[in-house]
């Protein structure tokens, strides 16, 4: 299976598809046409024009008042992203380096940024052979785009930086040599084009889409699990209360929690209680914020994804190269760091779920151990999940206001995004670790309800579980454990 880069637009849910399945990428018709013509136009423009075009024929940054000869054009390029390659500290994971490559082919494909087709074939060259250039995590401002990791990104196109292929880390230019490809010979604005643009962050934010949606899906499921197993209550999900608040998350999360309780035994059973604490209460109104914000987001990187990010941006048709700020950040650098504040949420309220569970109240064994005293049981699970909570907390606070102004002033306002992105990155895992958490003692608090029984739903899901991750009846190692509840919320699909 071939997937065609156009024009059309291009969804998040694609670009997991592709990435998940491997899918080789190839430019349409259309794609080749609107980046030869739009090359083509900006090489008539230069030729036929004594005014300086930024980043084209002058300098760049605060050097864009320095006038570059024809005969240094091309160095130029090559010295941007020379110069530009400074990134520092952990690498990108490879999967999200094989989006950044894909959005930047996406983005170049328009044909309103320069490059030749060559230097786009190249890049499609690289996903396609799982080439993933040698990226890191440190040193973007999200200002004039991605600048530090698009520069390594590209280095290989020029023989230059280091790629892992085929498992291994070689260089730029040993990959070259073994795929018997020429170094890229960079015209005018095209180090430009591969280097301005929003890419990195754009990334980051689809892989964090793609998780967030499984992540949140799942959060309802482990908490209508928890709720049965902490004895709970099924009338805040009733429809009634929801339509007089009707925010389209909290509806649909209701919804979902009638739907998982659907049948059991033990939602139906009679209750010594008047209510239930907020943690599961008010699951539908922060379930619900969370749904809500992945929804907004989405929409954000939707637009940003199916854009043309870099500068000068070359429009053809209109005869006209602008110099404007299309790379910067803050459309997507917001939105970043509510998303990290929402899947914050849905990590501290599952928490919340954990103690509950672990208390020793409402008929189940304090630390859901049969033998408590000898028996520690689940009591230090509380204590991983309360230490991810904390840190995504500090992680959650927000980026993108702050800013310190870069290239002698010129660069006066930056979005800090990139580092958003980032902290996004850690604060989706740690959510996931969290409900992972609340899985494995969920699925023990349920056990200690037998012979009452949950919903069908909900055994399907216990039953699957405890497949890879069994009854804890005495003390043992429960890293192991958790490490194999987090895998089984990345890979359990249910057919139902």
């Amino acid at each position: 299976m071939i997937h065609e880069i156009s024009a059309e637009h291009l969804t998040i849910e694609r670009i997991g598809e592709i990435i998940r399945n491997g899918i080789k990428i190839e430019l349409s018709e259309d794609a080749k046409h609107r980046i030869k013509k739009c090359r083509s136009y900006l090489d008539k423009k230069i030729s036929g024009s004594g005014e300086p075009v930024y980043g084209v024929t002058t300098g760049f940054g605060s050097l864009c008042n320095v006038s570059i000869g024809k005969e240094q054009l091309s160095q130029l390029q090559v010295n941007l992203i020379k110069s530009h390659a400074c990134g520092t500290g952990d690498r990108v994971p490879n999967d999200i380096v094989k989006i950044m490559l894909l959005l930047k082919i996406q983005s170049l494909s328009y044909g309103y940024s320069g490059c030749k087709l060559d230097t786009v074939q190249r890049l499609v060259q690289f996903f396609n052979n799982d080439v993933y250039p040698i990226v890191y995590k440190q040193g973007s401002l999200g200002a004039s785009g991605d600048l530090v990791p698009l520069a390594h990104l590209c280095l290989p196109l020029i023989g230059l930086g280091e790629v892992e292929y085929q498992g291994k880390v070689i260089s730029g230019e040993e990959l070259l040599r073994k795929k018997r490809w020429k170094p890229i010979q960079l015209a005018s604005k095209e180090g430009l084009a591969l280097l301005n643009g929003t890419q990195n962050m754009s990334a980051f934010a689809v892989w964090a889409l793609l998780k967030a949606k499984r992540l949140s899906d799942w959060a309802d499921k482990i908490a209508a699990m928890s709720l049965d197993a902490y004895d709970g209550r099924k009338e805040p999900f009733t429809h009634a209360v929801h339509a007089v608040r009707p925010h389209q998350g909290q509806i649909e999360t209701a919804a979902r929690m009638r739907e998982m309780l659907e049948g059991s035994q033990l939602i139906n059973g009679v209750k010594a209680h008047v209510q239930d604490p907020y943690s599961f209460r008010c699951v539908p109104q922060v379930h619900g914020s969370v749904k809500d914000t992945i929804r907004y987001v989405r929409s954000v990187i939707d637009t940003e994804i199916n854009s043309a990010t870099d500068n000068p941006t070359v429009c053809p048709e209109e005869d006209l190269i602008i110099s404007a700020g299309n790379f910067h950040g803050e459309p997507i650098a917001l939105p970043i760091d509510f998303l990290s504040i929402a899947m914050s949420e849905l990590a501290n309220i599952s928490e919340r779920r954990i103690y509950r569970l672990v208390s020793g109240t409402r008929g189940l064994p304090s630390f859901l151990v049969a033998n408590p005293g000898v028996n520690s049981g689940f009591m230090i699970t509380q204590y991983t999940a309360a230490s991810a909570v904390s840190l995504n907390k500090s992680l959650a606070m927000p980026s993108s206001v702050d800013s310190i102004p870069s290239c002698q002033d010129q660069e006066d306002h930056v979005s800090m995004g990139a580092n958003g992105a980032i902290k996004l990155y850690k604060v989706i895992l740690n959510t996931e670790r969290v409900l992972a958490i609340e899985l494995f003692n969920a699925a023990q608090a349920l056990d200690f309800r037998l012979p009452l029984r949950s919903s069908p739903a909900i055994c399907r899901i216990h039953e699957a579980y405890r497949k890879r991750v069994p009854f804890i009846l005495n003390d043992e190692l429960m890293y192991p454990h958790i490490e194999r509840s987090i895998e089984f919320l990345r890979t359990y699909e249910d057919v139902h």
